[in-house]
């Protein structure tokens, strides 16, 4: 990865202050409303009492309402339940990409520390890990230090090796054991069908996927005797790049991403496509609008 142009500092949290990330209600029953749900014994507001069981902890047991009644009853509280949120960043080789300017890694990495900033505000607990042909586990915490610690470890990760989605899904759903929102942040320039197993591995978690690709990928600015580079395998490709050819490169590369999009729709996940030109701030803003 190039270094020198990471945009991430502490004017770039304070513009986050301004956005608001809303959880989606579907996660789990239990996030009706603002997310709150009643358990005895833990919490802060007090929504009602029932009859003490065994088993219940004695220091939930309201010694007033005893000396009333001569029956023991035990406190409800109301509290709040926290969310998990999985921040899954292509750390693939293509990633790395272009030589200038900011690179699609460089964006994703300003997504996912945006979208875990913004987790915890609300004090919730979150993970950015990232993969390639494997998948790197980050263990899920909360708090700014870990997002501060994040960050670092993040800004000096080796890009390397092709994007296989689908084993580093297979092996990331190990450690997701409740439901939780996933995001999955990514080129996606993997094989169709290992790209939709992802989605419907992860189609029972609040699921957001949000492709990155560079002006240049989604329009050829090139013309004639061309030579390309694939960047994860540095083979050399040489062609001839006639208006045909662009033709062609569009529609299969708009029938991925609808592909992709379809996909996502017909499991209740959300799709989002940005190019790196895209101020980082109105990609946020149009998550975050979408998901109001």
């Amino acid at each position: 990865m190039n270094s020198g142009k990471h945009t991430i500092d502490a004017d770039f949290f304070r513009q986050l202050e301004r956005f608001s990330f809303m959880v989606n209600k579907r996660v789990s029953s239990v996030y009706a409303g603002s997310r709150r749900s009643v358990n005895t014994g833990k919490g802060i507001d007090t929504i009602g009492f029932r009859e003490y069981y065994p088993g219940d902890e004695p220091k939930s047991i309201d010694w007033k309402v005893y000396a009333r009644s001569e029956k023991l009853y035990v406190r409800q509280f109301e509290e709040d339940k926290s969310l998990t949120a999985h921040i899954l960043l292509d750390a693939s080789k293509s990633m790395d990409y272009p030589d200038k300017n900011t690179t699609k890694f460089e964006y994703g990495l300003m997504l996912a520390m945006g979208f875990a900033y913004m987790v915890t505000k609300d004090n919730d607990k979150f993970a950015i890990s990232t993969f390639s042909e494997d998948v790197d586990i980050s263990q899920a915490r909360r708090g700014k230090k870990h997002l501060f610690q994040s960050l670092e470890r993040l800004e000096t990760t080796k890009l390397q090796g092709r994007t296989n989605i689908h084993e580093s899904i297979v092996r990331y759903s190990h450690a997701i054991h409740s439901r939780s929102l996933v995001i999955i942040i990514s080129d996606f320039m993997d094989n169709l069908d290992s790209i939709k197993s992802a989605i419907y591995r992860f189609s029972d978690h609040d699921l957001i996927l949000v492709q990155v690709l560079d002006k240049t990928e989604t329009q050829l600015q090139v013309h004639g005797h061309t030579k390309f580079m694939d960047v994860e395998t540095e083979k050399d490709l040489k062609t001839y790049v006639s208006e045909s050819f662009k033709e062609s490169y569009q529609r299969k590369l708009i029938e991925h991403m609808n592909s992709i999009k379809g996909t996502c729709y017909h499991v209740g996940a959300e799709y989002y496509a940005f190019t790196t030109d895209v101020p980082i701030f109105d990609a946020f803003l149009y998550t975050i609008a979408r998901r109001r």
